[in-house]
């Protein structure tokens, strides 16, 4: 169950690095812009270029969940083959509009559950992800009769898709309610509890992050759902709220930990990273960073590990929730109209509402401390596999190349498979290049691996894999170019 877990973690890296540099062009787009936050005519060349930029990051941010349909779906597919992201992205396709409110407004003659307005999450993409991959690896195949031999073997894949995704919606039309209603029942029942309110829901704000549940609990204390609506009295420069609070209370909670918390959480583990890694985590960590600093996107750092490590992602929660009930408690206000970071922070401290926004700089500090702390004793302590200490089998060791000369690399390869002649397909993965021969008596493993890569792999007699790591594509890109 933990390998799965880690397959699907390593499979969302993918489309979770489109989003760093997205979060970071709305970031530059809302401080040239601020009217796409506060309102009004957009007028100016500055504004104009703010507002551009801000739609550019928002066309992958307001998408995740089928950025993660196609990922999840070629990261466990056997092979990272495309096929199998069409095959996400059909059923994501497929679930999303058989449960929209229209559709759905339909079926029961009348006005939709609110629950179906929220189907487009990460849950929902996650899930239509691991459908096309599970139909891919089952039935790439397949073999029909000579009448239909068009749709044999993998055009046959997104076909069968499609029908267990009517399934998986069939199911979700009774269950997506349900779900949808217990969690904002539940945030209902903490919005008299005060700071350790605020502390139990940004708790489970984060826990339910990866299933994009969280949703449900924004729309009981960010919205009008039971009265709060604490982001919209914040922005309208009310004092009080539904609940009896100061305005922003449900917001202010995220900044310390979004800003400060989570980077210093991102350098944690970049130091408990193996040696031979460190940089590879310091660049995917690196980034998500500053994009949660500058603009509260939190999701590269997240999926970066939460299924890695589920243990650490608790841990995290919990921390975020302790952070909020503190700030609160201690009077920090701050709104947010996108998230918590350091734009949003700077256009919400002139609001009414706001109040002592330079507790900022002594909760940061706290909360980075603590982040820090916890996570560099709990990873090692726990052997938790976060990025750069997953375990790697024998067969994906992975190798620093130091001349980087791929194309000399993939000459030696080529000339140990018996030459171009013996080779009928190339393809690769995330660490192997992914071979297929005629003869299997003119391979040369000995020549093979004097290239400089990690092993040789025989899964049968037209078979070959060499693994090579990381940089594998480059070597896969000469190969076929030798080719």
């Amino acid at each position: 169950m933990m390998k799965y877990l880690q397959k699907l973690g390593k499979s969302l890296m993918l489309p979770v690095a489109c989003l760093p540099v997205c979060g970071i062009l709305m970031g530059l787009g809302y401080a040239m812009c601020k009217q796409t936050m506060q309102g009004g005519e957009i007028t100016g060349v500055i504004p104009i270029i703010g507002f551009f930029l801000v739609k550019a990051g928002g066309a992958l941010i307001d998408n995740m969940s089928w950025l993660f349909a196609i990922g999840v779906a070629v990261g466990m597919s056997d092979d990272n083959e495309g096929t199998a992201g069409l095959a996400g992205l059909v059923s994501w396709l497929m679930i999303t509009n058989l449960l929209s409110s229209a559709t759905v407004g339909v079926l029961v003659g009348g006005e939709a559950d609110p629950a179906f307005a929220k189907i487009q999450n990460q849950f929902i993409g996650i899930l239509a992800g691991l459908i096309g991959a599970t139909c891919y690896n089952k039935f790439k195949n397949t073999r029909l009769p000579d009448a239909l031999s068009f749709f044999s073997g993998k055009r046959c894949v997104a076909i069968v898709t499609a029908v267990f995704s009517i399934l998986a919606a069939a199911v979700l039309f009774f269950v997506w309610p349900i779900v949808y209603g217990v969690l904002v029942a539940l945030g209902e029942s903490v919005v008299d509890l005060g700071a350790v309110g605020v502390g139990i829901y940004t708790f489970l704000n984060r826990l339910l992050i990866p299933f994009g549940l969280h949703h449900a609990l924004n729309s009981v204390f960010w919205f009008d759902a039971a009265g709060i609506n604490d982001l919209g009295t914040y922005w309208a420069g009310e004092l009080l709220n539904g609940a009896g609070g100061s305005a922003g209370m449900y917001m202010a909670g995220f900044f310390p930990s979004m800003m400060f918390g989570l980077p210093a959480a991102a350098m944690a583990i970049i130091h408990c990273a193996k040696p031979e890694r460190k940089k590879e985590a310091a660049s995917l960590l690196g980034a998500a960073a500053i994009c949660a600093f500058i603009c509260g996107v939190t999701e590269p750092f997240e999926f970066a590990f939460m299924f890695l490590a589920p243990v650490l992602y608790l841990i995290y929660a919990v921390l975020y929730g302790v952070v909020a009930a503190i700030s609160v408690a201690l009077g920090f206000r701050a709104g947010f109209s996108f998230s918590a970071g350091l734009t949003d922070l700077v256009f919400s401290a002139s609001l009414p509402a706001a109040a002592k926004t330079l507790l900022i700089i002594p909760l940061g500090i706290g909360a980075a401390v603590v982040f820090y702390l916890v996570f560099r004793v709990a990873i090692p302590a726990f052997n938790l596999k976060t990025p750069g200490r997953e375990d790697e089998d024998e067969d994906e060791t992975k190798i620093n190349l130091a001349n980087n000369d791929f194309t000399a690399m993939a000459s030696i390869i080529l000339e140990g498979l018996g030459g171009k002649e013996n080779v009928t397909s190339v393809d690769n993965c995330i660490t192997r290049l992914r071979l297929e021969i005629k003869d299997y008596t003119a391979v040369n493993e000995k020549k093979i691996k004097s290239a400089g890569v990690s092993g040789v792999i025989r899964p049968s007699k037209t078979s070959v894999q060499v693994v090579i790591g990381p940089k594998v594509q480059f070597v896969a890109d000469e190969f076929k170019k030798l080719m």
